[in-house]
């Protein structure tokens, strides 16, 4: 049995691949395939790069409809469903908010209420027309601009697996940073990839039983509060830790709700698993957004979703849970 590993930088994370198999050639050719699928997603997809099929997108949109790749437009059509299924949690319009608090491309900053109500009037997908017999997009408005910082590295890792598959790769695990994770198969002599979720884990009381469990505790952020058995599946994990700044005595995080046109306040930590990368990066995201009232609204969106939500305030936080056990040990 061989195992290659390979790393690449793309859309301002690290992807990390492992894969095992017979062929040690076969399986870095695969391996490059894939890591080469992401990088010509990012060219596709960022919104920082000028030559980018977004940024082509986002400048011309609004004076009229602009014709997009196949693939492109079938994730979009993704992306508004998924918007619809959140109730607006997720939304790939965001961007003028995520600019108005500052952080595209900076440490964030207090907006004024001109300033919040505008970047509002610019956010919703209904503000989005997609045209599926001409593959065109066209904005509603001028200042709209699509943002899929919260779908785009899961769409890439699904796409790097659909890859591997191909080529007949069956044992390998995919991550792009601490957000999104693929177990493909098993890893040699084991039935399924373990994956940590890392969080609040210190003083734990289990608080009742049910689905969600819940469980209380004290909020010290950093250590493993569970680990995830994956087989065929993704995980990815939206937390609010991470970019931040403090005005007035109070701290601003990056995770921002589209339909308050805030920061999301309540939830600091919310995990998705499920066959698709794309569709858990997503729903990580719109559970982080909607918290502890929405997590049963997201758990029952698909078959066998399994989830996990951690809420808090100060130094105290709840851990809410859907088919995602928390081990004994962690529980004090």
């Amino acid at each position: 049995m061989t195992t290659i590993s390979l790393a690449l930088h793309a859309m301002a994370t690290r992807f990390e691949l492992v894969l095992h198999g017979e062929n040690r050639v076969a399986l870095r050719a695969a391996g490059e395939e894939a890591l080469a699928e992401i990088e010509r997603l990012e060219a596709q997809l960022s919104l920082y790069r000028d030559t980018s099929e977004i940024a082509h997108l986002n400048a011309r949109a609004a004076q009229g409809p602009v014709r997009v790749t196949p693939s492109l437009f079938a994730l979009f059509k993704q992306a508004e469903q998924l918007h619809r299924e959140s109730g607006g949690a997720f939304d790939i319009t965001i961007a003028p908010l995520v600019r108005c608090w500052g952080f595209m491309g900076g440490g964030g900053q207090l907006p004024d209420a001109a300033a919040l109500a505008a970047a509002r009037a610019r956010v919703g997908m209904g503000l989005v027309e997609l045209d599926p017999e001409r593959l065109t997009v066209r904005f509603g408005s001028p200042g709209v601009m699509l943002d899929l910082g919260a779908i785009g590295k899961g769409h890439a890792i699904g796409r790097a697996v659909d890859i591997l598959r191909e080529a007949g790769v069956t044992s390998a695990l995919l991550h792009g940073g601490t957000s999104t994770v693929f177990g493909l198969g098993h890893p040699p002599e084991a039935e399924c990839w373990k994956v940590a979720v890392e969080g609040p884990r210190h003083g734990m009381e289990r608080a009742m039983a049910g689905a969600p469990e819940a469980i209380e505790g004290k909020r010290t952020p950093g250590q493993t509060l569970t680990t995830v058995p994956l087989r065929d599946e993704a995980m990815s994990v939206s937390a609010v830790w991470g970019r931040s700044f403090q005005a007035g005595g109070k701290t601003y995080g990056h995770v921002l709700d589209p339909r308050t046109g805030r920061p999301t306040s309540g939830a600091v930590l919310a995990a998705v698993v499920l066959p698709s990368a794309t569709e858990t990066d997503a729903l990580s995201t719109a559970l982080l957004v909607l918290g502890t009232e929405g997590h049963k609204k997201i758990a029952g969106l698909r078959l066998g979703m399994k989830t996990l939500l951690v809420a808090g305030e100060e130094d105290r936080f709840r851990v809410e849970t859907n088919g995602i056990a928390i081990e004994s040990s962690k529980v004090r």
